[in-house]
């Protein structure tokens, strides 16, 4: 079993390959959310463990260590992660427990046995951790201990999508491999052959991250459809929209505002839009009646917004309060303009 990596990955991951007997013991792989980080920490994870190399030091993908690794079950592998992560994703909207969103240190002292005893095959121990900046601060200061003396062969990879937010001890402990996003060619074709409706339109909306538009299902379309069908609209009517988009995860609201608001913004200093080209003439008559200040503002509130918004206490008025602040955005350039 293989871990495939994308194709615009493949020069770094030649580039560790060739030093693999002298990696450092801590990696820190960062890059833009949805790149194909996860996917290139678990090649380079697998190519440690295998146990009959290929010449250029890969995974031979059939010996007991890659299937052990495919599987989930070997036991010089640890994967930190988000319990959210492992329950796949948030809950659904009414549940009764939250899932955690944060690496507690609990998790982190649990390796304490596994780094400090004898490998099980005798050979490389890997710790993967993704992704890193979910460590709450006390995971954070317990990972340091183990990163300023780890056994020999002990690896640690970090996956982090907003490396910034990473403790500076942490980061300085790590050399850091930066992983690039795609380019447009590259990605569109990917999509396509993963069976993409339509490439551009996902790698448009996705921001450039091909494995981020893979995820945009029929019931994500169809969303998108709806709450810009009723934002656009000449007549937009903030209560209606609320009402008719009642049944619409709050995350998910803040998320598809906010690539629009970018549109806006972004066509009124660039002329060019990013994420809607498919609504490329809305996007230029909603952005004519917009303050390019004001405009900005209220992107920068919804991105503020969107790292906090886990489940509303009442996601109904939430959804109000949204479509209410957006109104107020188009209606004060007007209000501006007729004074």
């Amino acid at each position: 079993m293989f871990y495939m990596i994308g194709s615009w990955h493949q020069a770094q991951f030649q580039t560790l390959l060739a030093r693999k007997t002298r990696l450092p013991h801590a990696l820190l792989i960062r890059g833009p959310e949805g790149i194909g980080k996860l996917a290139f920490a678990r090649a380079l994870a697998q190519a440690l463990l295998c146990e009959r190399p290929a010449a250029d030091g890969s995974a031979c993908g059939a010996c007991i260590a890659c299937a052990w690794l495919g599987q989930g079950g070997h036991p010089d592998f640890r994967q930190l992660e988000p319990e959210g992560a492992s329950q796949g994703g948030d809950e659904e909207q009414g549940g009764e427990k939250k899932a955690s969103v944060q690496i507690a240190v609990e998790q982190v002292r649990d390796l304490a046995d596994f780094i400090n005893l004898s490998s099980h095959r005798g050979g490389a121990r890997v710790v993967l951790i993704h992704p890193a900046e979910a460590l709450n601060l006390n995971a954070a200061n317990a990972l340091l201990k183990n990163l300023e003396e780890p056994p020999p062969q002990t690896y640690f990879l970090l996956v982090a999508h907003r490396w910034h937010q990473l403790l500076p001890t942490i980061k300085s402990r790590c050399q850091q491999v930066v992983l690039p996003a795609p380019d447009a060619g590259s990605a569109r074709a990917w999509l396509k052959a993963q069976g993409s409706h339509d490439p551009e339109l996902a790698f448009a909306h996705s921001g450039g991250a091909p494995l981020l538009a893979l995820k945009f299902d029929e019931d994500y379309w169809r969303a998108r459809e709806l709450l810009l069908d009723r934002i656009a609209a000449s007549d937009f009517d903030p209560l209606d929209a609320a009402e008719q988009l009642r049944d619409l995860a709050p995350p998910l609201a803040v998320a598809l505002l906010q690539k629009w608001s970018f549109d806006l913004a972004f066509h009124k200093v660039t002329g060019s839009v990013r994420y809607n080209p498919d609504r490329a003439e809305a996007v230029v008559a909603a952005a004519a009646r917009l303050d390019a200040l004001a405009a900005l503002r209220f992107h920068r509130q919804l991105v503020r917004l969107q790292r906090v918004i886990h489940h509303p206490l009442n996601p109904r008025l939430f959804l109000e309060q949204l479509f209410l602040s957006y109104a107020e955005l188009l209606r004060g350039h007007d209000l501006k303009q007729a004074a």
